[in-house]
Formats: structure tokens, C-alpha cells, sequence
């Protein structure tokens, strides 16, 4: 499949390296000589504007950082009125799924598909990333092939847009577990109870979870909150104005993330 992609960044790195190791020829911008570098090392054709990017591709993957930045590239920008007819926008950036469902709505000679990501670099670079799937199914068929180079399991959830709702909901309920624990922490703190010794102990319990073993694997809840939040965080504002657009809240599941995200 021939990929033009956006973001080789942190992420979009290593889905670079396993697109072109499964055999998809792949053309990445690089804003400067340090970025095309990175990006021919990785094995892919580094181009400097979007209208190389875009140019006879299948698919355009998107993995930059923020939401805002992706509407930049497609709204504000020209990446996707570039691409051509038939081809599929491919959007890894957890958003907002408005963003996602303005694109298809302005741009109706491609296919969007909203696919987040639940995982990290580590997961991508050995095909195993969790990816949350939005969009028509003919179009989720046809860039599975791309998306199967570094996704497992590829759980196609509903239509465009339906992918980063399951991934603000999924995020939101990490956030909220995260939260569990800290006020666990400070409850033990409060009984003169270690930490350290707390942490280990519970994961032999009934309490055991997978937020658990990693706050114990970071030492101390803050520890783990200082390494994770600015992501979640960022995620977290994202379904705060998202429940806010719909007029629902976020209940109980608000004073949890609150501690985490403030």
C-alpha cells in the first residue's frame, strides 16, 4: 500500500519502521534536514511538503500530538483537499471525534477513519498497539492492511468518530484507576503504612489490577502520575468539553480523575 504519514514523532517512528518492514512503501514529511534524516533512517522516502505526502497514496496516516494540530494539517491546511479521490485519511491522534466527522463532512472524495491508539512506542514497535477503529467498514477493510503492519487487536468499534469516543471513555477510566490507587496511597500514608510495601502487597490481593502493577512498577503513585500525566491530561480536557458539547458528565468518574489531572 503506498502511505504517506504525518508525525514521526514518538509514535509514528516505530509505526514508520513496521509499515515499511511489512513491506508498504511509505513517504513521511520531515519539516527539516534533521527530520528527513530520522526518516530515510527509518527506511521510508522523506519528503518535505504535504503535496509529496499525499502524492498517488492510498492512505495518509496522521499520528501528530494534539487535536488542534490536526485540525491545522486538515482543516486549516491543505493535506487533505491533496489527497486523491478514494484515498483514506487515517487518524491516530486521540481528538476530539468532532474533528474526525468535520473532515469526512468537508471532504467527501476521501474516506476518515479515526483509529487511537491505547498503548505506547514499545507496543508499536512490536506489532501489538491497541487500535480503537472508527469509519465505514469498506473503508476500515481497506486500510487494515496498513493499520495490521503494528495494530493488534484492531477493534473496529463504529462509525468515524466512534473510535475516539471508546478512547477518551478508555483514557477517562485509566485516569479514574489512577486515582483509585493514589487515594489508596493516601489512606495507607495516613495508617503509617509504607508506600513501597503497600503497593507490592496489593498486587497479591483482590486489588490487584493492571494500574496497580504499573504505579508499582514506578514506585509510588506520584511517581507514576508525574510520567503520565501530561498525556492523560491532555485527553482528559478533551472529554471534559467533549461531555460538555452533549450535555452529560462525567459522575463519579470526575472526582477520581480530578487528583490526577488537576
Amino acid at each position: 500500500m503506498k502511505t504517506g504519514f504525518v508525525g514521526v514523532g514518538r509514535m509514528g517512528s516505530p509505526m514508520v519502521r513496521r509499515l515499511v518492514d511489512s513491506g508498504h512503501e511509505v513517504r513521511a514529511l520531515g519539516r527539516s534536514d534533521q527530520k528527513r534524516s530520522a526518516v530515510e533512517a527509518l527506511g521510508a522516502h522523506a519528503v518535505a511538503d504535504t503535496a509529496a505526502v499525499t502524492e498517488s497514496a492510498d492512505a495518509v496516516i496522521v499520528c501528530v500530538f494534539t487535536d488542534d494540530q490536526v485540525r491545522q494539517l486538515c482543516l486549516d491546511g491543505d493535506l487533505v483537499a491533496r489527497m486523491s479521490p478514494g484515498a483514506a485519511l487515517i487518524l491516530h491522534t486521540t481528538g476530539s471525534p468532532r474533528t474526525a466527522q468535520t473532515i469526512a463532512e468537508r471532504f467527501d472524495h476521501v474516506d476518515v477513519v479515526d483509529a487511537p491508539v491505547s498503548g505506547g512506542p514499545h507496543d508499536i514497535a512490536a506489532g501489538s498497539v491497541t487500535l480503537f477503529v472508527g469509519g465505514a467498514d469498506d473503508a476500515v477493510a481497506r486500510v487494515r492492511p496498513a493499520l495490521q503492519a503494528y495494530g493488534d487487536p484492531i477493534l473496529h468499534v463504529g462509525p468515524t468518530g466512534a473510535g475516539q469516543l471508546v478512547k477518551l471513555i478508555n483514557n477517562t477510566m485509566f485516569a479514574a484507576q489512577i486515582g483509585l490507587v493514589a487515594e489508596g496511597m493516601r489512606l495507607g500514608a495516613r495508617l503509617g503504612i509504607d508506600e513501597g510495601r503497600l503497593l507490592n502487597a496489593l498486587t497479591h490481593g483482590s486489588a490487584q489490577s493492571r494500574v496497580l502493577s504499573m504505579v508499582a512498577s514506578a514506585g509510588s503513585a506520584d511517581a507514576f502520575i508525574s510520567r503520565v500525566g501530561e498525556f492523560i491530561g491532555k485527553d482528559i480536557a478533551v472529554v471534559r468539553d467533549i461531555v460538555a458539547e452533549l450535555g452529560v458528565d462525567l459522575g463519579g468518574l470526575e472526582t477520581l480523575i480530578s487528583g490526577v489531572t488537576a
